[in-house]
């Protein structure tokens, strides 16, 4: 999986490339200090993954998921950042990152969000979790009527919480293609972009 990395502070940039590298299933594409520099690079590099700080000068790590998800929905994001707000936390998610991961966690929980990230899931750090599920639940509306089935609400659920198509299909014993087409449904039927759109829409609105 090719990474890029993007942070404003060359120490850290430099650090999680030499962690990074480590892995065997790891390269780095490159690095970038800003989230404008980020979409460049990602222009020309194509990486499967952007590690992407938050707070940064010129463009931060918002605006930059922003900008990469219009223009290459197929790169993943994921945020790691000392911030835990929660303007940031919402915003991050809602711009289309996978994940939203803290830079105090041990390395090897690092390595392990990215690989959970390239297999589909969504993650969240614990303590982000929590605070994103709190924002949701003071902004909830009246639950919608929709027209979906006890299947596509329960595989939405699943979704939300951050299992990837594999492991709900061993989970309800249906098959992975299944599951990728009842995905690709729910997404036409709710007008919906990506997963972390589906399990936004769930934790908001059932």
């Amino acid at each position: 999986m090719k990474v890029l990395i993007v942070d404003d502070d060359a120490l850290i940039r430099d650090g999680l490339k030499i962690l990074i590298e480590l892995e065997e299933d790891f390269e780095v594409t490159g690095t970038a200090s800003n989230g404008q520099e980020a979409f460049e690079k990602c222009q020309k590099k194509r990486p499967d993954l952007v590690l992407m700080d938050i707070r940064m000068p010129t463009m931060d790590g918002v605006l930059g998921t922003k900008l990469i998800k219009q223009h290459f929905n197929n790169i993943k994001v994921v945020i790691l950042t000392t911030f835990k707000d929660d303007n940031y936390i919402k915003e991050a998610i809602k711009s289309g990152a996978e994940g939203y991961i803290l830079k105090n966690q041990p390395a090897d929980s690092i390595i392990e969000s990215l690989r959970a990230v390239s297999k589909g899931n969504i993650v969240l750090e614990k303590e982000v979790a929590s605070a994103l599920s709190t924002m949701l639940k003071d902004e909830k509306k009246p639950r919608l009527k929709l027209d979906i089935s006890t299947r596509e609400l329960e595989i939405l659920e699943l979704i939300s919480e951050g299992l990837s198509n594999k492991e709900i299909a061993e989970r309800i014993y249906l098959s992975e293609g299944t599951i990728r087409n009842y995905t690709t449904g729910l997404l036409e039927k709710l007008k919906l972009r990506d997963r972390t759109q589906l399990a936004i829409f769930y934790l908001k609105n059932l």
